[in-house]
C-alpha cells in the first residue's frame, strides 16, 4: 500500500537533500580547479584563522586529554546524564594514553620544546601547522552539515537505487555509494565520518563498515591534483586520475572477498540495529520505494534545534575523537619515516619486483612504496627528484590508491567507531599495494 504525503512532507525531504547534494557532491569551478562548496568553506575558514589555527588545535587536543583523564577519574556513572560525552570521553586505556601523548606532542610542537624530531618542519609542524588546519576546517563544516545528507532521506533514496550494483559487485548496501561519492569529490575524511556515523546508527554491519571505511574513503579529486603536481606531471592529470580510478575499482572488487575484511562479522553495533531492508515490496520499483522511504525518514526530523545539536555533536566528535589520534600516531609515523631507515629496509623486497616490471630507478622507487603508510604525501615528496617520468607517475598513482595513511584516513579510522585494528590497516595497506601496483605499472608502460 503506497503512502500519501503532504506537500510539506515532500519538501521536507527535497529541500534539505538538495542543499546537502549542493554542499557535498556538486563540483564547482574555482581559480584552482574543481572542488565542492564544503571545501571552499573550509578553505575560507582556514584563511580567516590561519594565524590562530595551530593554537586552537593545540588547545582542543590538550583539553581532550584533560577531560578524558578527568572522565576516567570520576567514572561512568557521573556521566550518565550526557551519553554523548560519556561515549566521547570514556575510552579504553590505549586511547587515553594516545590522547595524553597527543597533548604532550601538540604543546611541544606549538612552543617548539624538546628535540627537532618532534617539532621539525617535516614532522610536528607538518601536522599541527598544516594537516590539522585542514581537519579543523573540514570537520567544522562537514560535521555541521552532515545531517543534510544523513537525516532527511537522501541515504534511503540513494541506498535503494544503488543496491542493484553495490550488493553484487562489492557486497555492500546501496547507501555506501554516498560515502564513496562524498570522499571522491570532497575528502576521504568526510567518507570516514559518514561511514562511522552510519555504523553507529546501525545501518552498516561491522563487516560493511570496515569494507566501506578502508575501500571507499577514496582520495579526493582535489588532493590527487596536488599529488600529480608535486611530481611535476600536472599535464597528465586525466590519464593519471583514470589510472587511479581503474586500479581502485579492481582493489574494491577484490578486497571485500579476502581476509581480513571477509572475516569481519555481519553483526551490528548493538542488538537493536538491523541494517537496511533492501527487498522491494509488491507494486514498487527501486525509485518509488526509495522515495517513499526517504520521505518517511525526513518526517522524523522535528526541529532545527535537533539539526544543530546533531551537527555540533558531529563536529566535537571529530575534533576531540580524531585530532588527537592523528597528532599522536601521525607524528610517531612521520618521525620513523624521517629519522630512521625503517621504510627503506621495508622497501628492499620490492626492488627485484620493480626491476622485473622494468621500472626505471627501481632502488629509489622502492623506498617510497611503503612510506605512504605514514602519510600519503611522503612518496610524492621523496619521489619528486627521480628523473624518470614513468617512475614518478607510478609512485604518485600508487600513493593515491593505497588509501590507508596513518596521518589521515588510517588515524581517522582508528579514532572512529569503525571496527578495524592497527594490524588490519597494515595488512589492508599491503594488500592494496600488491593488487594495484601491477595495474599501475602496466598502464604506465602504455602511456610512456
Amino acid at each position: 500500500m503506497k503512502s500519501k504525503f503532504s506537500l510539506i512532507e515532500h519538501l521536507k525531504f527535497i529541500i534539505p537533500s538538495l542543499i546537502g547534494i549542493l554542499l557535498f557532491i556538486i563540483p564547482v569551478q574555482t581559480k584552482d580547479g574543481f572542488t565542492i562548496p564544503i571545501a571552499i568553506l573550509a578553505n575560507w575558514i582556514q584563511d580567516l584563522l590561519a594565524d590562530q589555527l595551530s593554537f586552537i588545535m593545540m588547545i582542543i587536543i590538550t583539553l581532550t586529554a584533560f577531560l578524558t583523564v578527568l572522565a576516567k577519574i570520576i567514572g561512568r556513572d557521573r556521566l550518565d546524564k550526557t551519553p554523548f560525552f560519556q561515549n566521547l570521553l570514556l575510552v579504553n586505556w590505549f586511547w587515553t594514553i594516545t590522547r595524553v601523548l597527543a597533548a604532550v606532542f601538540a604543546i611541544m610542537v606549538y612552543y617548539k620544546i624538546g628535540p627537532e624530531a618532534v617539532h621539525g618542519e617535516d614532522t610536528g609542524q607538518l601536522l599541527l601547522d598544516s594537516l590539522l588546519h585542514v581537519l579543523f576546517a573540514v570537520f567544522l563544516f562537514a560535521g555541521l552539515f552532515l545531517p543534510l545528507l544523513m537525516n532527511f532521506g537522501l541515504m534511503e533514496l540513494f541506498g535503494t537505487l544503488a543496491t542493484k550494483f553495490m550488493r553484487p559487485l562489492f557486497k555492500l548496501p546501496g547507501r555506501s555509494s554516498i560515502d564513496a561519492l562524498a570522499s571522491w569529490i570532497g575528502d576521504g575524511t568526510i567518507g570516514v565520518l559518514l561511514t562511522s556515523k552510519q555504523y553507529e546508527d546501525g545501518y552498516y554491519s561491522k563487516r560493511e563498515a570496515a569494507v566501506i571505511g578502508t575501500t571507499f574513503s577514496v582520495v579526493s579529486i582535489t588532493f590527487t591534483l596536488v599529488v600529480i603536481e608535486e611530481v611535476g606531471l600536472g599535464h597528465m592529470f586525466i590519464p593519471f586520475y583514470l589510472t587511479v580510478l581503474g586500479a581502485g575499482l579492481i582493489a574494491a572488487l577484490i578486497m571485500p572477498r579476502i581476509p581480513p575484511l571477509s572475516r569481519k562479522p555481519d553483526s551490528y553495533v548493538n542488538e537493536q540495529a538491523t541494517g537496511i531492508e533492501e527487498k522491494l515490496p509488491e507494486g514498487y520499483n527501486s525509485l518509488t520505494f526509495g522515495y517513499e522511504k526517504a520521505v518517511k525518514r525526513a518526517k522524523k526530523e522535528s526541529s532545527f534545534y535537533q539539526f544543530l545539536k546533531d551537527g555540533s555533536q558531529n563536529v566535537l566528535d571529530m575534533w576531540m575523537g580524531v585530532a588527537p589520534v592523528v597528532m599522536a600516531l601521525g607524528l610517531v609515523a612521520l618521525i620513523i619515516a624521517e629519522y630512521t631507515p625503517l621504510f627503506q629496509w621495508l622497501g628492499t623486497p620490492f626492488i627485484p619486483i620493480l626491476e622485473l616490471m622494468q621500472v626505471p630507478f627501481a632502488h629509489e622507487a622502492s623506498e617510497t612504496i611503503l612510506i605512504g603508510f605514514a602519510d600519503m604525501f611522503l612518496p610524492s615528496v621523496i619521489g619528486a627528484s627521480i628523473e624518470a617520468e614513468i617512475t614518478r607517475f607510478i609512485i604518485a598513482a600508487l600513493s593515491v590508491t593505497q588509501l590507508i595513511y596513518m596521518s589521515e584516513v588510517g588515524g581517522l579510522l582508528l579514532g572512529s567507531k569503525v571496527p578495524v585494528s592497527f594490524k588490519d590497516l597494515a595488512i589492508i595497506f599491503l594488500l592494496r599495494t600488491i593488487i594495484t601496483l601491477p595495474i599501475i605499472v602496466l598502464v604506465a608502460h602504455i602511456l610512456f
